[in-house]
């Protein structure tokens, strides 16, 4: 509710901005305070980069598929993501909007981070691979972003092992 009173208080100076680089040079200028706005009202960090990458799932059980990531950490169902390094490095936090709100193992909804800890040998450029845990059947609740152009955000990093 602050947040939302916040950019509403925030609008006049917008207008009075927006006026004041109508006179200024057409060059690209830093806008703190409607990135701060942005923030404010989307939930998403400003100027963050952001990926359209083709989703794939697996699984554990599956041909190549161990217990393990490419950290030799334990894989997490519905956190683990395998990534190609080159594009994003491992140990990023990933947000993955199209993932919120999906149905968890233990019956929560999920909130749209990801761990990068994974690579794997057909993960190449603009792909991302989601471990959905134990068996086929885990596939299951993430059907709908199968095959599907996500978006993904560099939500931080972390270390060690993601957490489980």
């Amino acid at each position: 509710m602050r947040r939302r009173l916040a950019a509403l208080a925030a609008i006049p100076l917008l207008a009075f901005a927006g006026a004041a680089q109508a006179d200024a040079p057409s060059e690209k200028a830093p806008d703190p305070i409607g990135d701060l706005l942005i923030t404010a009202l989307t939930g998403t960090l400003p100027s963050a980069p952001d990926f359209r990458l083709k989703a794939s799932l697996y699984h554990a059980g599956a041909r190549g598929v161990g217990v393990f990531d490419s950290l030799g950490c334990k894989v997490v169902a519905m956190r683990t993501a395998a990534i190609d390094a080159r594009l994003i490095p491992k140990r990023t936090i990933l947000f993955i909007k199209e993932t919120v709100g999906l149905p968890l193992p233990d019956g929560s909804t999920h909130d749209g981070y990801w761990y990068a800890s994974d690579t794997g040998g057909a993960i190449k450029g603009q792909r991302i691979d989601l471990f959905t845990g134990m068996g086929a059947k885990s596939m299951q609740n993430l059907r709908s972003v199968n095959l599907a152009n996500l978006t993904v955000t560099k939500a931080g990093e972390f270390k060690g092992c993601p957490p489980g």
